[in-house]
């Protein structure tokens, strides 16, 4: 799942449209949903499908509102073509997954009255990997992390339980770009999601890092009864397997 906000920000500057967030949403009227749309699923959704294929016939981009993959409705009146979640279909998800390919969805729904809404990446992130029972949900972003004071560096939470995250969003403590993060995160674990990790995406090899060291490098969120003793790891699925398979053929 990605959204792509700096860019669709760069296209309204240069179309001359105002560029206003309110309480971290971006308003979206009916212009900039147009703009959302373009860059979205024109833009960004090309170039990750493209990115990702580059290491064999693996990606296929996706819009939330092909098969009504992701239904909403208006979250609040004053923020216009912005969606709250009201339903995820996972059936074309998951004939993708069962067929080896990698979903790439850009996070545009579906709409009652036959248009699109804007829906923040994150939680769509956090709703869908509850829909088809992930593993884990890895959220990338361009800072290293939940911090308890931003301003130290020293200060980043490396791993913290699920009580303790809904404790965090309940103490209204969080800045905004964490909000919805850390609120995802709180969906997928509460429906059964084991892990979920915050990752610093512009550095390089960090997915590696974080799930493939055990000291990480980023913050990970886990279920209560995975804390201590419990702590295991999963066996690696078959699209892993196939492209780990790939890239010893090319070694």
């Amino acid at each position: 799942m990605h959204g792509g906000g700096n860019d669709i920000s760069e296209v309204c500057r240069k179309l001359g449209l105002p560029i206003e967030f309110k309480d971290g949403m971006r308003v979206t009227d009916e212009a900039t949903m147009e703009v959302v749309k373009m860059v979205l699923l024109g833009k960004v959704n090309q170039e990750l499908v493209s990115a990702i294929n580059e290491h064999g016939h693996l990606a296929v981009g996706l819009s939330g509102a092909d098969a009504r993959i992701i239904k909403a409705t208006q979250l609040d009146p004053a923020l216009g073509r912005v969606g709250r979640i009201s339903e995820i279909d996972t059936t074309l998800i998951e004939d993708l997954i069962a067929s080896d390919y990698i979903p790439v969805i850009a996070t545009v729904a579906a709409a009652e009255d036959g248009g699109s809404y804007n829906v923040n990446a994150d939680l769509v992130a956090g709703e869908i990997a509850a829909a088809i029972g992930a593993q884990k949900v890895i959220f990338l972003t361009d800072v290293d992390g939940l911090f308890e004071d931003f301003g130290d560096p020293d200060s980043l939470i490396s791993v913290m339980t699920l009580t303790e995250a809904k404790k965090l969003v309940e103490s209204g403590t969080l800045s905004k770009g964490m909000i919805p993060k850390i609120g995802a995160c709180v969906t997928a674990l509460s429906a059964g999601v084991t892990r979920a990790h915050i990752l610093n995406g512009t550095f390089p090899h960090s997915m590696l890092l974080e799930i493939f060291t055990n000291e990480g490098i980023g913050t990970m969120i886990i279920r209560d009864e995975e804390a201590g003793p419990n702590f295991v790891e999963f066996p690696m699925t078959n699209l892993a397997a196939k492209i780990a398979a790939e890239e010893d053929s090319e070694v």
